[in-house]
């Protein structure tokens, strides 16, 4: 889904991608672990971005068709030639929606709804439960994944010269994601209830590791933060954060071999009552 501040979609894109990239394994072993009564044939996927639930998705279930719902028309791009390339776009349909709009399209009647990092950007998420409820197949299930805020990378005495600095400036970001996304970390479990789900599964998960891509995954959400933090940040704060974002400079993350992706994410598995 779109980001609440004013960034390209390709800049959205490539942290979408690292994201992905990142946290395959981590999302094989979600999808592995839902309380599925049966396979899934039809899986709609809520907020689909550039496809790392989608391609999970179809992994996992070989035989599944899956349509891809995202209200950017160059993630979806995006995500058809990965399709392509990968030899499975007779597998996927895309659509470009507004979920939070009034009218929905046609997804028809799947038996998986998938929503990952998707359902804290809407503004009205209780309208969207119910919709999704009518749209499960009976017996049909409701996978949502969320992040408790975006991951920390650098250890708590980094930069050297400015200790702290990346909890300084998410603190910093704070008051704009009350104010812009209240739902950000929220107990979507009462929510669904209300909603008329039974949660049948919910569990938290850490995440910690590093890998080839957690540089310039590093570098690309702190690139993006920067912009919204720097209005709450000191100088000397902001300064040590352009020299971690100054990919030729010898401090530069993409020189660090100290760099991990610390994250929770949730998962809540609901059936339509």
């Amino acid at each position: 889904m779109a980001h609440p501040h004013q960034h390209s979609d390709s800049d959205q894109a490539e942290i979408l991608d690292l994201d992905a990239e990142v946290f395959a394994e981590h999302t094989a072993d979600i999808t592995a672990r839902l309380p599925l009564r049966s396979e899934p044939r039809r899986i709609v996927d809520l907020g689909c971005g550039t496809g790392a639930g989608t391609f999970a998705l179809l992994d996992r279930f070989p035989d599944a068709q899956v349509t891809a719902v995202d209200t950017s028309a160059g993630h979806l791009r995006l995500l058809r030639e990965k399709a392509c390339a990968r030899g499975v776009d007779g597998r996927v349909r895309t659509v470009q929606a507004d979920l939070d709009g009034d009218d929905w399209p046609d997804l028809g009647t799947p038996d998986l709804v998938w929503a990952s990092a998707s359902l804290h950007h809407m503004a009205h998420p209780d309208r969207v439960l119910r919709r999704v409820r009518e749209l499960l197949a009976p017996g049909g299930l409701f996978a949502v994944v969320e992040l408790a805020g975006f991951p920390r990378f650098l250890p708590a005495d980094a930069p050297e010269n400015r200790p702290g600095l990346e909890e300084r400036a998410h603190a910093a970001i704070d008051g704009h994601h009350a104010e812009h996304l209240p739902h950000r970390g929220a107990d979507w479990g009462p929510m669904l209830t209300a909603a008329g789900f039974t949660v049948e599964d919910e569990r938290t998960l850490t995440f910690e590791g590093g890998g080839e891509a957690v540089g310039r995954y590093a570098h690309g959400g702190l690139r993006r933060l920067r912009g919204a933090a720097a209005p709450g940040l000191v100088p000397e704060d902001l300064a040590a954060l352009d020299e971690l974002l100054d990919t030729d400079g010898p401090n530069s993350l993409l020189h660090r071999t100290d760099l991990a992706v610390r994250t929770e994410r949730t998962v809540w598995a609901a059936r339509a009552r």
